[in-house]
């Protein structure tokens, strides 16, 4: 398919950026550094002058120290050095643990040292004092000296692939090599995550803070570079630089590496809160949401659920995932109850599983229980582990299994949770299918037999809804890695160029021209007219025939039914003249007189204009209700017709799609034709359009046809100074 990336624009000005025109920047020098200068160490415990140098070797890294500080002659056992030109030798990196006020000389000294890269903890905002500007003179250093710094407003970073540990924050926990990066624009996000989950192993983990000089897409990048990378997790308030996250997300694609976000700031308060917290805009959720989509990332919405996938996609390769759905395994009636309502509420699937299954799981089975999936395996309890462990290894080796887990509130000193451990390690070893285990109960005692499980490649996840979040996104993942994808035609030059020149014009397009303009990207429309005198009506009612309606097409009325401007259902001439004679009378002579279709399913199609990424597209369900149902499926144009009827069946009107009561279903496959459509309309014309409203589209089992339509151009909005 074509691609995205070529049609994203971070502004009406931006220009066009892609994966294979991106280089990925060379952290090294900032998160693999050779060498390093703390500027501002201390002898005083419990402080960040103190722990960044105690704590920077802990995990075992390698690289040359160097605390910096004129009162001292050694701290935590190293040299200490009165400044930074006093390091005999080169300084690759330098952290920064000093007052805003004293952070501009410390920055330009280590610059004049030959650094590459700084760490910097405090904000660094001095507005309060007077000096608004010392944010934009260590940008413009930085610049200069082509110097990434981690922060300002940062907790730093962690390296455990290499042993090192950056921050004045740190926590005893010992942290052991993985898979994961972690990107974090929260410094408390960034210290829940890093150090309270021994279950997550990371490659690498950053507090970006205020990004100055390198940014969350920055570290994006690099981290796709690394090989020991297999997912990324990314805390967001805002993107700054949104061509380098869409790059970043489709390099991501391309190597089909889950990208997992929790995504902050979509009200209007939390946005205001991101803004005051670190100068983010947190931007439209919906543009998030659509690029999201577009590009395969697992949105989340708690700390929790981010965690849970994190978890899962650092231990199963979703690539490699086999067909099939959820088998389940439970030691309890009444919470397996509780967790099919759940997976029902959460989509998950369970896999149906053969006539031959059943016969293997009945010989293991006490009295009373049945041979089903998802399975309660506990009765008398007697030989629970091998009656356990046979059913899980039948449940796993069905063809329709593509993961098993077992759902139980596993705690220390239980030896039935040892018992059932060690029967799952044992089918997990003999099965190429993800095996995973989910505790019912988040607050459980579980700590060491949890962290056993995990050291023997089991993820464990504390809490239902985010074990079924998490394998309901590992199957998504999967599925779309299988998906193939039609490239759509392009469109005719005359056609793309017509209507190019046409919106650029300081005029918003009318109704008859709106709906024009639909017909030539193969979208069905009814006959429509143009009227503004009694002659004209009467001349273009011959041409429709009847029956007809008739609408107000005054400039700058944009709800027509709100004033009275539809007339429906006009059978012959004379109606039409007295609706006519009606509407010209109280909002204006100008007027379109149109075909009356069938009624059907309504629907409507939109096209947004977002400051950050550009235009991006919808379908919801339509009518004059279209606001109170927000029923919508977001995404970034173009994609083809596979990809639209994916966001059409996310949709809860898509039940009624699907007929009912007399009513015939709906041609799902048109719908979703001239989606696709609709979306090639938008990625050729979407840097021109600040709006476009298609409502109502009637979706019937003969098609769909479009019957309003309103589009405002970009050159009548004025340009913001």
């Amino acid at each position: 398919m074509q691609e995205r990336s070529n049609l994203l624009k971070a502004n009406a000005n931006s220009s066009v950026t892609t994966a294979h025109t991106v280089c990925p920047p060379n952290l090294d020098p900032l998160l693999r550094p050779n060498s390093i200068a703390f500027i501002g160490a201390s002898n005083r415990p419990q402080t960040p002058g103190n722990v960044m140098v105690s704590t920077a070797a802990m995990d075992g890294y390698l690289g040359a120290l160097y605390p910096v500080n004129p009162k001292e002659t050694e701290i935590s056992g190293l040299p200490c050095f009165p400044d930074i030109t006093s390091i005999p030798g080169p300084v690759e990196h330098a952290v920064i643990g000093l007052a805003d006020q004293r952070v501009e000389q410390a920055l330009r000294e280590a610059i004049n040292k030959g650094v590459r890269a700084a760490t910097i903890f405090t904000g660094c905002d001095m507005s309060d004092q007077g000096d608004d500007r010392l944010l934009h003179r260590l940008s413009d250093m930085a610049r200069e000296a082509g110097l990434h710094i981690c922060g300002p407003n940062s907790m730093g970073f962690l390296n455990p692939t290499i042993g090192l540990r950056l921050n004045g924050f740190a926590s005893p926990v010992p942290l052991k090599p993985g898979n994961i990066a972690l990107i974090v624009q929260s410094g408390s996000a960034f210290s829940a995550l890093a150090y309270n989950h021994t279950r997550l192993r990371y490659s690498f983990c950053v507090s970006t803070g205020r990004e100055l000089a390198t940014r969350s897409e920055d570290y994006m990048l690099w981290a796709l570079e690394q090989p020991e990378t297999k997912v990324i997790g990314l805390f967001q308030e805002t993107a700054r630089d949104p061509a380098r996250f869409i790059a970043a997300l489709e390099r991501a694609r391309e190597r089909s590496i889950p990208v997992v976000v929790l995504k902050v700031g979509k009200t209007e308060l939390s946005a205001h809160f991101a803004s005051s917290h670190s100068g983010a805009i947190a931007g439209n959720a919906a543009a998030y949401e659509a690029v999201f989509r577009s590009y395969g990332v697992v949105e989340t919405a708690t700390l929790d659920e981010f965690g849970a996938c994190l978890q899962l996609f650092s231990k199963v390769d979703p690539t490699h995932l086999p067909d099939g759905w959820l088998a389940g395994v439970h030691d309890s009636g009444g919470e397996r109850e509780m967790v099919v309502d759940l997976a029902e509420r959460e989509s998950v699937r369970y896999a149906t599983i053969s006539e031959a299954t059943k016969t293997k799981l009945s010989a293991n089975l006490d009295s009373g229980l049945k041979p089903e999936n998802p399975i309660d395996v506990w009765g008398s309890g007697h030989e629970f582990e091998r009656k356990a462990e046979n059913c899980m290894s039948a449940l796993i080796d069905d063809p329709a299994t593509g993961a098993l887990a077992l759902f139980q509130d596993i705690r220390d000193g239980s030896y039935i949770a040892t018992g059932f451990l060690a029967a799952l390690r044992r089918v997990a070893k003999n099965s190429n299918k993800p095996t995973v285990i989910i505790s019912n109960y988040a607050g459980v005692r579980h700590g060491t037999i949890a962290l056993e499980a995990v050291e023997s490649g089991l993820p464990v996840i504390e809490g239902t809804q985010e074990g079924l979040k998490a394998i309901r996104e590992m199957f998504a993942f999967r599925d779309r890695q299988k998906l193939s994808h039609t490239p759509l035609p392009a469109t005719a030059p005359e056609i793309v160029s017509r209507w190019r020149t046409r919106l650029s014009e300081p005029r918003d397009l009318s109704e008859a021209e709106a709906l024009a303009l639909l017909a030539d990207y193969g979208i069905s429309t009814p006959c429509v007219i143009a009227v503004d005198t009694p002659e004209a009506l009467r001349t273009a009612a011959q041409k429709t025939g009847f029956p007809v309606v008739l609408k107000t097409a005054v400039p700058g009325i944009h709800h027509k039914s709100d004033v009275g401007g539809v007339c429906l259902g006009l059978t012959d001439l004379q109606s039409v003249e007295a609706a006519y004679n009606d509407i010209s009378e109280r909002l204006g002579p100008q007027a379109v007189i149109e075909e009356m279709v069938p009624t059907g399913i309504e629907l409507a199609f939109g096209v947004v204009q977002d400051e950050t990424f550009g235009p991006f597209v919808m379908v919801a369900a339509g009518g004059i209700w279209i606001e109170a149902l927000d029923d919508r499926a977001v995404a970034m144009p173009p994609f083809d017709p596979v990809e639209a009827r994916g966001m059409i069946d996310t949709l809860r009107i898509r039940r009624q799609l699907g007929g009912g009561r007399g009513i015939p279903p709906a041609d799902l496959d048109a719908i979703a034709r001239a989606f696709s459509r609709f979306s090639q309309l938008a990625a050729d014309l979407g840097d021109l359009i600040a709006e476009m409203d298609v409502n109502p589209l009637f979706a019937r089992a003969d098609g769909i046809r479009a019957v309003d339509a309103l589009l405002n151009v970009r050159a009548t909005r004025t340009p913001n100074i």
